[in-house]
């Protein structure tokens, strides 16, 4: 469920005040639809985030003084973490609207597109990447761990079950992943409805124990926290990896802003989700001061013994409904990442044609589906993979707070003493976190780090390949202005009809169009260079797309604008080119494209390692005919051997 982005997207200024903020029946139907897309991740951790706090790696006594201490924290990292960090400040850091870390990195590295390597700017894009590629390893954890969690409870139903729970897992998702090329939109529409129920069933649950001990809301007083610490020294401080679960789903959160904007999130979040999940740790702690044997799997043990089924069902489709968000997330971040030149070209299917952000890439959804299934067989258990979970979102969280301080000092104008106290409390908070969570590493915690390692290599190196290709081909080329002085002296035939040269750079001469000279001696009657500009904004206003320029001889230079949000595509905008009064016969268009055969050497620029996996990636990148739209019938491919 996503809302129409041209008639109701928040506009927003420097300072995070938006025009045209939903109201009424229209905010409630928002509000709705946020629960099941953007509180998925963090609605299903009751499952498992308080039991693992007690597990048996940490030696914490099941007592009250450790029940009481581990509420406390869980309450005050909901409300510091949630509910002032994200959903007051960093989701006031939005890029036109849209959210998420690489939105902000956008945000950060708008001001100046060529940045010098060890500049503090430079410093922060870098992380900003890496933040983004580690949501890669979460991407995967997440289905997961919440899917096998959730089955689990068939064993506190009867030991029947037990062998079951790992093949029932697996079913389950390779079936969700298997659905994701139809799309999303028709179970969308009732994501909201089912995860609004999942949360009265949490503050039921909860309430029916908070009830037969309600000295457990004692734990509200943050004197129980201190105690816990002082009381458990540094097991107490480890056990922040598990507390940490409580919040794993803040990154999400801002990623998925763009889909709702901030009031509809922020009512859903104060008036339902924060209430139910406060409600249901709660009386998942009521429960372990009355039966501390409970505590092998509190949430499943506050339920009556005929809800037991029920439970586990509804559980299971909040997970599912969790796991899809975490999956289409992945998706739109993949988009992002190619329209701002960090991975090469992917095939991107619309699913949708009414709800923009439906999409679908095959590839990134098949790597998903593996991750999972080998995640699964080789954790065998949620309390296993907990060990792997937390490291790669506290690290993310991390580099959230650095860059919110750019975003303090230079969008919202706060004074240094104000940006400094403020990132100062925060990475505080993220910091324990984070260092809470590093003991995870030799368990499990290892396994997301690779995967950012392994895509912020690839990210930086498309990026870095991509400015060594450029670079090659500017050499190779003149500029257009000397091409233009070459014709005034050279009698070339010229034919009916118009034809578009794509080049990246709007100042140099397409490489197709000095070959096809070279070698047919003919221009077109109309001959249009064409670029293609994706800018640090989401979405580019339908009346801002193009840019036409006329020059000499029948050409023209024009530009296209898209966002990161956006999928260019070419003749669907080239009857734009009117406006411009530029006639254009669209059916006698043809395309010039430039193919290079790129060839890594020891010239001075990046590693040989880097070179040849910068071919490999463009080998198997998709073709610019298909991702730009071209018709296959009216392209002409030129080939350029270029060496970096």
């Amino acid at each position: 469920m996503s809302r129409p982005r041209e008639s109701s997207r928040i506009q927003n200024d420097e300072n995070g005040a938006h025009d045209g903020a939903p109201t009424g029946k229209y905010l409630l139907y928002l509000a709705l639809g946020a629960l099941g897309v953007v509180y998925g991740d963090i609605g299903t951790s009751p499952l498992y985030a308080f039991r693992e706090s007690f597990h048996a790696s940490y030696g914490i006594e099941v007592r009250a003084v450790n029940i009481l201490g581990i509420l406390s924290l869980i309450f005050w990292s909901l409300l510091l973490v949630i509910s002032v960090k994200y959903l007051v400040f960093v989701m006031r850091a939005d890029n036109n609207g849209e959210g998420g870390i690489l939105a902000l990195t956008a945000l950060i590295g708008a001001k100046r597109r060529v940045m010098l390597p060890g500049t503090t700017r430079w410093v922060l894009v870098m992380m900003g990447l890496f933040g983004t590629a580690l949501l890669y390893g979460d991407g995967m954890i997440t289905p997961a761990i919440s899917v096998l969690s959730a089955v689990e409870g068939l064993e506190v139903v009867t030991p029947f079950f037990e062998p079951y729970v790992i093949p029932i897992t697996v079913i389950i998702l390779v079936g969700l992943f298997s659905f994701q090329s139809r799309g999303t939109e028709r179970v969308g529409k009732v994501f909201g409805p089912v995860t609004l129920v999942w949360f009265l069933v949490l503050a039921i649950l909860g309430i029916s124990w908070i009830v037969r001990q309600p000295s457990v809301l004692a734990a509200v007083n943050p004197y129980y926290a201190a105690e816990f610490f002082i009381e458990n020294g540094v097991r107490g401080f480890l056990v922040l990896g598990s507390v940490f679960l409580v919040v794993t789903g803040g990154e999400a959160l801002y990623a998925d802003m763009g889909h709702f904007g901030r009031s509809p999130i922020r009512l859903a979040w104060f008036a339902i989700v924060l209430p139910a999940l406060m409600l249901n740790y709660f009386g998942q702690g009521a429960l372990l001061l009355q039966h501390p044997e409970a505590v092998e799997n509190p949430f499943y043990q506050m339920a009556p013994g005929w809800a037991l089924i029920p439970l586990v069902l509804i559980a299971t489709a909040a997970t599912v409904i969790a796991s899809q968000a975490l999956i289409t997330g992945a998706f739109s971040l993949t988009m992002q990442a190619v329209q701002l030149g960090y991975l090469p070209r992917v095939p991107i299917s619309h699913t949708s044609p009414d709800e923009f952000g439906q999409i679908y890439i095959s590839s990134i959804n098949w790597v998903l589906m593996v991750a999972c299934v080998a995640l699964v067989l080789a954790f065998r258990s949620s309390s296993n993979l907990a060990a792997a979970y937390g490291v790669a979102v506290t690290t993310t969280m991390v580099v959230t707070t650095l860059l919110l301080f750019r975003v303090e000092r230079e969008r919202w104008r706060w004074s240094l003493p104000a940006a400094v106290a403020f990132t100062a409390f925060f990475l505080a908070i993220d910091l324990s976190f984070w260092g809470a969570n590093l003991v995870k590493i030799p368990a499990g915690g290892w396994f997301p780090l690779v995967i950012g390692a392994v895509v912020f290599i690839a990210m930086t190196t498309w990026r870095r390949g991509r400015s060594l290709l450029a670079q090659r081909l500017k050499a190779g080329t003149p500029r257009f202005v000397d091409f233009i002085d070459r014709l005034e002296h050279e009698k070339l035939a010229r034919v009916p009809g118009a034809a578009i040269y794509m080049y990246s750079d709007p100042e140099g001469t397409p490489p197709a169009l000095v070959q096809n000279l070279r070698h047919n001696r003919v221009l077109h009657e109309q001959v249009i260079l064409l670029s293609l500009n994706m800018e640090d904004m989401p979405y580019v206003p339908r009346k801002q797309r193009m840019e036409v320029h006329a020059l000499h001889h029948g050409i023209y230079q024009m530009v296209l604008h898209y966002g990161f949000m956006e999928t260019p595509n070419v003749p669907r905008d080239l009857p734009l080119a009117k406006h411009h009064k530029l006639k254009l016969n669209l059916d006698d268009v043809s395309f010039f494209l430039g193919s290079e055969r790129i060839l890594a050497t020891e010239r001075k620029g990046m590693a040989m390692w880097r070179e040849k996996l910068f071919v490999l990636m463009s080998r198997n990148a998709t073709s610019a005919a298909n991702f730009f739209g071209l018709p296959p019938d009216r392209v002409v491919e030129m080939g350029t051997r270029v060496e970096i």
